[in-house]
């Protein structure tokens, strides 16, 4: 079982960064795949960045490419998300997800995720 709670949105003009920061608690996230994903209202949940189980590599959105940086602390047991040049169609609900199950590829489904955060609010006004 793992505890996830995302921080770090806001309202940021658009040209501007984030940082969102993912808390996890119980067992360690080295044991699990672990993701962002975003969801505005009336789309579905899709998948912005992530570390496949192990750590080894990462995975982002074709959207986000370039802007968008995944790290890992894990003295701290926390994800980062860095977001640079944001964009009005970055504005979402953000989320902190993890996959327990061992992939040799990051799944970029989100029914593939066991653990959700609560999620962080993102707007970007342009």
């Amino acid at each position: 079982q793992v505890q996830l709670v995302e921080s770090g949105g806001g309202l940021v003009q658009a040209g501007g960064s984030l940082r969102l920061s993912c808390a996890a608690s119980g067992r360690t996230f080295s044991s699990y795949a672990m993701a962002w994903f975003r969801q505005v209202p009336g789309k579905e949940r899709e998948f912005v960045a992530g570390f496949n189980w192990g750590g080894g590599s990462t995975v982002y959105a074709d959207s986000v490419k370039g802007r968008f940086t995944i790290s890992r602390d894990n003295a701290k047991n926390t994800v980062y998300l860095q977001m640079n040049s944001l964009k009005p169609e970055d504005t979402a609900v953000y989320y902190c997800a993890a996959d327990r199950t061992p992939r040799a590829l990051i799944s970029r489904r989100s029914l593939s995720y066991d653990y959700w955060g609560q999620g962080t609010q993102v707007t970007v006004s342009s």
